[in-house]
């Protein structure tokens, strides 16, 4: 076979992969897809039967005509909150890993920290919010923090029994040729970790947002969480719901990209939409 053929037998497998894909993923979500059309039509069909005001509960079609009619304010408070979801998600996501590590490396350390970590998520982030925001004042500061308390646990704790739950005889192979802790580390605990830790990554991503969204209600000069207060203190529940909406959609998208970045860092780990094996 020529070089030629060769790349032309590789394109077609992959196009017919990235098809394959495409497909088992409209499979997947067309359920739930079909559940929103129906429970939108529904409430659609109440509001007009009923004759509800609008300040109490607006239509759907409402929603969307004064949520567009409000798009540059809605976009430019949802890149505010998209700006600070990244900012304190990535500072978790460094902390879990930093520790994380730290705990797999000492049984010490361990005994230390992951008590600590498991208090963290007793700690109620409604009444925390405002008392970093009393300390911190109204800058990025105590958003991070709040972030950073939705988000650390579950990524820590993810990585932390990934690296643990690394292949026993794989390691002890490596130790008896020789390798070092940091080798095992490297070549078996991390990769086995990944997959685990995607899972974790997940639950915090969208964590995030909810973070970012109780931070700016506990006080900020801009983003969605400040916007939905704004709103609602005028009673324009559309355009609270509007926001809502826009919140939902800035969700889904940063947990979808998380398979992207699955796919990339660890492809032996081959996961469906829903994250499990397909």
């Amino acid at each position: 076979m020529t070089t030629s053929a060769i790349g032309r037998a590789v394109a077609a497998d992959r196009g017919s992969y990235s098809l394959s894909g495409i497909r088992a993923s409209i499979r997947w979500a067309w359920p739930a897809l079909t559940v929103v059309v129906l429970l939108v039509a529904a409430w659609q069909v109440y509001v007009e039967v009923s004759g509800i005001r609008p300040q109490v509960l607006p239509s759907p079609g409402r929603v969307v005509v004064q949520g567009w009619a409000q798009r540059d304010a809605i976009a430019e408070n949802a890149s505010a909150t998209l700006q600070v979801t990244l900012v304190g998600f990535a500072v978790s996501l460094a902390l879990a890993w930093l520790l994380a590590v730290a705990v797999d490396f000492s049984p010490w350390l361990r005994r230390a920290f992951v008590p600590l970590f498991v208090v963290s998520q007793t700690l109620p982030i409604i009444a925390i919010a405002p008392l970093l925001i009393i300390w911190f004042g109204f800058g990025l500061l105590p958003k991070i923090l709040v972030i950073a308390l939705a988000t650390f646990f579950p990524m820590a704790i993810g990585l932390i029994e990934g690296f643990a739950a690394a292949d026993r005889d794989a390691r002890s192979l490596l130790a008896s040729m020789g390798a070092s802790r940091w080798q095992q580390f490297r070549y078996v605990r991390l990769p086995s970790a990944l997959p685990r830790f995607f899972t974790s990554l997940r639950i915090g991503i969208t964590y995030a947002v909810v973070g970012a969204i109780f931070a700016e209600y506990a006080g900020a000069s801009a983003g969605l969480g400040i916007y939905m207060s704004q709103q609602k203190n005028s009673f324009r529940t559309d355009l609270v719901l509007a926001a809502v909406a826009v919140t939902a959609v800035i969700s889904v998208i940063l947990f979808v990209s998380t398979f992207v970045v699955e796919r990339v860092v660890a492809p032996w780990a081959r996961h469906g939409p829903t994250g499990l094996h397909v």
